[in-house]
């Protein structure tokens, strides 16, 4: 299903008019365990104000503290951001090292917060293929967060899912090999477990800004059942209550797996 935010934020006069009330009301229904966003539409941002593309990567690095806020108040149990594909690469250069450089950013000036707040931070994707300084930021967001048992953020960071699948077959084929696994024992659940996400639930809502309708090499094993859901609005502009409408939608859907 296909929806559009621009839709939701309507002129609706029940609908809670403080942001306390709608954090309330949306507590009521079952939440999303795993909200997974493709922040799409910072460069787009920029140009339509005249300003370099890394002036809307550091705009949508608000939202990115927006939303994890949001989420943690609402009680969301793992949050993942698309930030850095292995395609991204092909980028000006300026862009990609400016990119490159957020986590240390987002380091000075942002893990003290999530540690109070309980927040455990990991990183999906190819760490050894980023700059040393950003392999540093985080190795030392994860290191520093590891025992924290509150909401799981993750950021994927020169992450690709088909990249990730071939990794996994990969190991799955040496193990079977040496001896390790049976290959009659391989199913779904063993496959997750070969994941950069395995032991974290399968995102259940997956929200892509900008307009875009696709899935851009992301989490392809893990959406299988996901709710989809595309908006028109750029991510620099993605608000708290954009993201609180978004899982209102979820929450009106009616997830049947497969089934009648």
């Amino acid at each position: 299903m296909i929806e559009s935010i621009k839709r939701l934020v309507g002129t609706d006069k029940s609908q809670p008019r403080t942001r306390e009330e709608l954090i309330a009301k949306i507590r009521q229904s079952p939440l999303p365990e795993h909200v997974a966003i493709i922040t799409d539409g910072n460069g787009r941002w920029a140009k339509k104000r005249g300003l370099p593309r890394t002036a809307g990567h550091a705009q949508g690095m608000k939202r990115v503290r927006e939303i994890i806020r949001a989420a943690d108040e609402l009680g969301i149990k793992v949050l993942t951001f698309y930030s850095f594909s292995t395609e991204n690469w092909k980028r000006p250069k300026d862009e990609v090292e400016y990119l490159m450089k957020l986590p240390s950013e987002f380091l000075k000036t942002d893990l003290q917060e999530l540690i109070e707040r309980n927040v455990k931070v990991q990183m999906l994707g190819e760490k050894s293929a980023t700059p040393s300084y950003t392999q540093s930021a985080l190795m030392e967001f994860e290191e520093r967060t590891k025992h924290n048992t509150g909401l799981i953020l993750n950021f994927a960071i020169n992450y690709g899912s088909r990249d990730e699948i071939l990794r996994a077959v990969r190991q799955m084929i040496e193990d079977v090999q040496n001896g390790h696994i049976d290959k009659d024992r391989i199913d779904e659940e063993l496959m997750s477990s070969y994941l950069l996400t395995r032991g974290l639930p399968d995102p259940d809502l997956v929200i892509r800004t900008s307009g875009e309708i696709r899935v851009s090499n992301f989490l392809l094993w893990q959406l299988a059942y996901s709710e989809l859901l595309f908006t028109d609005v750029l991510w620099p502009d993605f608000t708290q209550e954009h993201f609180f409408l978004a899982v209102e939608d979820y929450q009106r859907r009616s997830r049947r797996f497969g089934a009648v």
